[in-house]
């Protein structure tokens, strides 16, 4: 039992971090690219497909208080990722940072639990991106069937059932191949269209200012109510409880943050540069969104979110109520497309980085990290992580997986928190290139905000995680455990030689 809890040697991290050659990733990266990848990663489908679900299912115009409770809890967690991403520059992100600080039983449950947060987020992206890549083939009058583009367990209201999302697929495949070619490159086009999505982006937020309308904001936090969607699923609506709901919904458009720890180990001066990614992006994504928010609530009612489709929520509002600017319409719709894309890139990028580190461990098999000889990525992992994600996207519908991904985030950040104060408790002598502020009352506040995010998320989301995790379990035990190299000797030892049992 006590193998379980056994605590990965801070010095075996370091010499991994330090180490060079064709088995090792690239460090390629700098805090500019840092800060790209950051913001890569957020601004995406929460923003402009969640934000509409959080107005029309929980807090009408309070979803701007939904995004400041949303941001407080990232920040928290943010706080805790950039110390540990300085101390310990590895791959694996929050798993690396829970082996180190409450064992190998926690570091195995955090990194499946970060499945949640990249894979099935990259495959609620990519569902996303299909719906608006149809929409731009309209433009030219092409239209993908939609059968083609939804999963078996959606209909539309003609009855016309989907059978598989193929542009889902293809856009996950595409980024894959482009992550097997390199980080750099990858980090050059992900920084290409974060100029073009935080342009347009700003763009709504001045143009729109103007279309605010006060009675939209009125009453701001709607009285506590509750609100049965048209799938028949009933939600707190407005009060306390809208609005934690809301930060739950929305807390998907703050996911990708904590993927920039997860590059570390490609980082050039990673103590120096990972905190400036990791509170860079987040602050620039946070400020964005709050502004966002209060826009697009006051521009539509929360009717007009109700009544059209969550992925038109945006061009429909502009369209409607702002004329003159359709054009504006149609920028939203390519920088969403082009968004999507960087979201999906950063979060494949994260997954096959956590699990190149537990293949390391031997928590999962090898195959996870062998690195490509030319091209020093994970290519193997990212072919495996792309049929994964491909026939998520390919079969299960965005509500589903949206909510999971929440959930899944909220939880790894609440052991990202915990470890800092364990850590500062442990080894307080350990040098940290970046110190949080206030410690434990910086990590407990993160603890109990992203806990309370995940009440508002509702019984039917725990469960969901509770099965994920209990999933998790039967590999560990059946796998991960018997394939452990906690008690293996050192990188550094002669070959041949072993610790005993």
């Amino acid at each position: 039992m006590a193998n379980l809890f056994a605590r990965k040697p801070l010095d075996r991290l370091m010499n991994e971090a330090q180490e060079v050659g064709e088995h090792s990733l690239k460090r390629s990266l700098g805090p500019v690219n840092l800060i790209a990848l950051g913001i890569g990663a957020i601004i995406g489908a929460g923003l402009f497909v969640r934000t509409a679900a959080a107005i029309a299912d929980r807090a009408g115009p309070s979803v701007v208080l939904a995004f400041v409770v949303a941001g407080l809890g990232c920040a928290f967690a943010g706080l805790c990722y950039a110390e540990f991403a300085s101390m310990i520059p590895l791959a694996g992100s929050a798993y690396t940072y829970s082996y180190a600080t409450m064992g190998e039983l926690v570091a195995w449950i955090i990194g499946w639990d970060l499945i949640l947060e990249y894979a099935v987020a990259s495959a609620t992206v990519a569902i996303a991106w299909s719906e608006y890549a149809n929409r731009v083939l309209d433009w030219f009058g092409m239209k993908i069937p939609y059968q083609w583009t939804h999963s078996p367990f959606e209909h539309d209201l003609n009855g016309m059932h989907g059978m598989m999302n193929i542009p889902a697929v293809l856009i996950v495949l595409v980024l894959t191949l482009l992550l097997i070619r390199g980080t750099k490159e990858s980090a050059f086009v992900n920084g290409l269209i974060v100029i073009l999505k935080t342009t347009i982006v700003l763009l709504f937020i001045g143009i729109g200012w103007s279309f605010v309308s006060p009675a939209n904001h009125t009453p701001f936090i709607p009285a506590p109510a509750t609100y049965v969607t048209p799938q028949g699923i009933t939600h707190a609506y407005g009060g306390i409880l809208g609005i934690l709901g809301a930060a739950g919904v929305v807390f998907f458009a703050y996911i990708g943050f904590d993927a920039v720890s997860t590059a570390a180990q490609e980082a050039r001066n990673p103590k120096r540069d990972m905190p400036i990614g990791i509170l860079g992006s987040l602050a620039i994504c946070t400020i964005l969104y709050v502004l966002f928010a209060y826009v697009l609530s006051g521009v539509a009612t929360v009717q007009d979110f109700r009544s059209v489709g969550r992925e038109a929520s945006v061009a429909f509002a502009i369209t409607k109520y702002m004329p003159g600017y359709e054009w504006l319409s149609k920028s939203v719709t390519v920088a969403i497309l082009a968004g999507f894309s960087s979201v999906i890139l950063v979060l494949l990028l994260g997954q096959s980085r956590v699990f190149y580190s537990m293949s390391r461990d031997g928590l999962v098999p090898k195959i996870f990290s062998d690195v490509h000889p030319r091209f020093r990525t994970p290519y193997k992992s990212n072919l495996l992580f792309f049929v994964f994600i491909g026939l998520i996207a390919a079969f299960v519908p965005a509500d589903v997986t949206g909510e999971m991904t929440s959930i899944g985030t909220l939880f790894a950040f609440i052991l990202v928190c915990a470890g800092i104060w364990i850590l500062r408790v442990r080894s307080p002598e350990l040098e940290r290139g970046f110190r949080v502020p206030w410690v434990p009352v910086v990590s407990t506040l993160g603890i109990v905000v992203c806990g309370a995010m995940i009440y508002g998320l509702g019984w039917t989301n725990w469960m969901r995680l509770i099965v994920w995790l209990l999933i998790g379990f039967v590999v560990y035990f059946s796998y991960g455990k018997h394939h452990s190299k906690i008690n293996a000797p050192p990188p550094e030892m002669p070959e041949g030689i072993k610790l005993s049992k």
